[in-house]
């Protein structure tokens, strides 16, 4: 059992000025009444049953007031709109064409968001409201609907959390198997014609073969990052982490300690575990620069090299690294999304140690302040930054002590962790105060499973030695009974 964290009340001042909430519910409404007029257009203009409009409507609006719940960003709004778009103008160009209903991609869309979200809540609000959209493009073919509906659903099930490429092709199979089935069972087990049957089951395995080969382009649209690419960037093959291991072994190996670490305290907490440890991965790619000032990549003749330098300039080192490790991720083309755990993984934290290297310099007619020993930031604004910012400060510390007893492994997580919510470094992200207390508690656990102490072995008598002797005593032995026998 561990302590509950004890977190001080006193915080820094630097919170952002918000709107007045007059102001927030005015530009609500304003964009609401858009909205509705604009759907209410659109509905006339393609003469779609209004009801439908008022369908589409109640969906915006359960979307827009669960974004707590969703944990959605504003502009994810916009993504989801553009997806159903692209059903909408899909569906509307094949129906008007005068080809079957039946070679509607429709699970692209489902799959697609399930994929790039990774959130099953979204996709399937997706599914419903293109599903009826479909439906009243097509006549108000409710059986339409209920296929498509059935179909998508169900592929958003499958693909929900995919970390390989087969998975979504296998996704596609299934969907075209389910609605070949789907549809013997809605038209009453009454046999269709074959091609009915053969266009839904090219349907699904289409649609899987379209969300494979335009994943990528949505990705790089909606500045996000799969499951799939993600394992990627994991290889070790990549030209990144192959420069650490060979240039920086020390902070690879401490990259890699640091990703187990987040992995493990973002399940608790509802975090995305692959991408803590992939941004895990590649959040000290800056220290491939000057490797040798940095601790953990130190030998003994090296060892000594920052107490040749003055503090400010040891201090422009060690903070640089942040910067040049954003262009070096740049320059190697990673997501933006892991630039973030670069730039964000120490926030605005002070340089402690150089800091007070320089007090202890300092003389009567200087000054030194505080924000000049501090990282540029931006603070973590996602839990899995958050998590990783605590995961590298905790690591490095732990490594530090001369001890690594479990009671002092245990108050230096603490400490450290307190020391980062009260200096302001979490307040950007979504963490509480029970989320802290869980983080904690995995990294006190795990980090006692890793500098755990050891037994004294007892020293081993090495076997030669037993049949050097013995054979020398033995003969020693013999040579006695020979001299009493010729005695």
């Amino acid at each position: 059992m561990t302590k509950p964290i004890a977190i001080n009340p006193v915080r820094n001042n630097n919170s952002k000025k918000t709107d007045k909430p007059s102001n927030v519910i005015n530009r609500n409404i304003i964009k609401f009444s858009l909205s509705t007029i604009f759907v209410f257009l659109i509905c006339y203009i393609l003469r779609i049953n209004l009801a439908i409009s008022l369908f589409l409507l109640s969906i915006l609006l359960y979307i827009k007031f669960s974004y707590k719940n969703l944990n959605l960003k504003p502009y994810v709004f916009l993504h989801l709109t553009l997806l159903f778009v692209i059903i909408f103008v899909t569906s509307y160009f094949v129906l008007r064409q005068g080809w079957s209903e039946f070679w509607i991609p429709f699970s692209v869309i489902p799959m697609l968001s399930a994929i790039l979200f990774n959130q099953l809540q979204l996709s399937l609000l997706l599914t419903v409201a293109s599903s009826v959209t479909v439906a009243s493009l097509a006549h108000n073919n409710l059986y339409l609907g209920i296929l498509f509906f059935i179909s998508a659903t169900l592929s958003s099930i499958f693909v929900y959390g995919a970390r390989r490429r087969i998975t979504i092709i296998r996704a596609g199979f299934i969907v075209g198997f389910v609605q070949v089935i789907s549809l013997f069972f809605i038209e009453r087990f009454s046999i269709q014609p074959l091609r009915n049957y053969i266009m839904l089951m090219f349907n699904g395995i289409i649609s899987g073969v379209i969300v494979l080969g335009i994943l990528p382009v949505f990705e790089y649209l909606f500045k996000t990052i799969t499951n799939i690419s993600l394992l990627e960037l994991a290889d070790c093959n990549h030209p990144l982490l192959q420069r650490l291991m060979l240039e920086a072994p020390g902070t690879y190996h401490h990259s890699l300690i640091v990703g187990n670490l987040s992995e493990s305290a973002c399940a608790p907490v509802g975090a995305n575990a692959l991408l803590a440890r992939i941004g895990a991965y590649y959040h000290d790619i800056g220290k491939l620069k000057n490797p040798e000032y940095f601790s953990e990549n130190q030998n003994q003749e090296t060892s000594v090299i920052h107490d040749t330098l003055a503090a400010t300039l040891s201090k422009m080192v060690i903070i640089n690294h942040v910067k040049e490790g954003v262009e070096l991720a740049k320059k190697y083309k990673l997501n933006p999304l892991v630039r973030d755990f670069i730039l964000q993984h120490h926030g605005n934290s002070l340089v402690y140690y150089f800091y007070r290297r320089a007090l202890e310099s300092l003389e009567e007619d200087q000054e030194i302040k505080e924000e000049g020993f501090r990282y540029p930031g931006p603070k973590p604004e996602t839990k899995e930054i958050a998590i990783v910012l605590l995961a590298d400060s905790v690591e490095a510390s732990t490594r530090a002590l001369k001890e690594s007893l479990p009671a002092k492994i245990e108050e230096v997580v603490h400490k450290i962790i307190n020391n980062k919510f009260i200096d302001g470094q979490l307040d950007e992200c979504n963490l509480t105060l029970k989320d802290l207390e869980k983080i904690s508690s995995v990294f006190v656990r795990i980090l006692n499973g890793i500098y755990h102490s050891r037994i004294t072995y007892p020293k081993e008598v090495l076997k030669s030695e037993n049949n050097h002797k013995k054979p020398s005593e033995e003969g020693s032995h013999l040579s006695e009974k020979d001299k009493k026998s010729n005695s």
